[in-house]
């Protein structure tokens, strides 16, 4: 016999429309969690985190986020850089297209992409130590994000590794983190493909 909570297959291809009415409804518990899931990934980052640093991840996060809304960045920014390496702890090979995939269905397009291509834009401070090529960025040149990305880079990611920089706490982005989760996934009001925003307004 079949729970009235748990669905009639076991494969999802003999699915009733009413199982799958069930689930939609079983699920939205579960997505309204999705910001404590993210924040909880947050303070797991203070506790474990890449070695040789002078800070941990949460801290690099956090410092990045605080020179961002220090610099009247807007909510979708200072948001997108607060998580831009959240997916170091599961995809530290490709960390920043797994973070941009976190927040994409959230936030601008534009902070999507920024987040999803950090990584080889990074690349132009240390990629020759390695005997990487430091400007594989300029694959990147024609695209209307470069100028942002480049920006970034330079004001929010590479500087905020500093154990003295004053920050604000994780308390203090909780609401923004929720505020931005809270939204419609993939509203196009939200998204707003195309439109490339300042870092900070002008």
């Amino acid at each position: 016999m079949t729970d009235k909570n748990t669905v009639s297959f076991t494969q999802m291809k003999d699915g009733t429309a009413e199982d799958y009415a069930m689930l939609e409804k079983l699920e939205k518990p579960y997505l309204a969690l999705t910001a404590d899931r993210v924040l909880d990934e947050l303070r797991r980052q203070g506790d474990v985190s890449l070695e040789g640093y002078h800070i941990s991840r949460l801290e690099h996060g956090l410092q990045s986020a605080t020179r961002a809304e220090r610099s009247g960045a807007d909510l979708d920014w200072v948001v997108g850089t607060l998580l831009h390496d959240i997916g170091d702890g599961l995809a530290p090979q490709n960390h920043d297209r797994f973070s941009a995939e976190v927040i994409r269905p959230f936030v601008r397009w534009d902070v999507a992409w920024v987040v999803e291509h950090h990584g080889i834009f990074q690349m132009l401070y240390y990629g020759h130590h390695y005997g990487w090529d430091r400007n594989a960025r300029d694959q990147f040149k024609d695209h209307p994000c470069f100028s942002s990305c480049s920006e970034f880079c330079e004001r929010w990611d590479q500087s905020s590794f500093d154990p003295d920089y004053r920050y604000e706490k994780l308390e203090h982005f909780e609401p923004m983190v929720r505020q931005v989760f809270a939204r419609k996934a993939y509203d196009p009001e939200v998204i707003r493909e195309g439109f490339v925003s300042p870092l900070v307004a002008a």
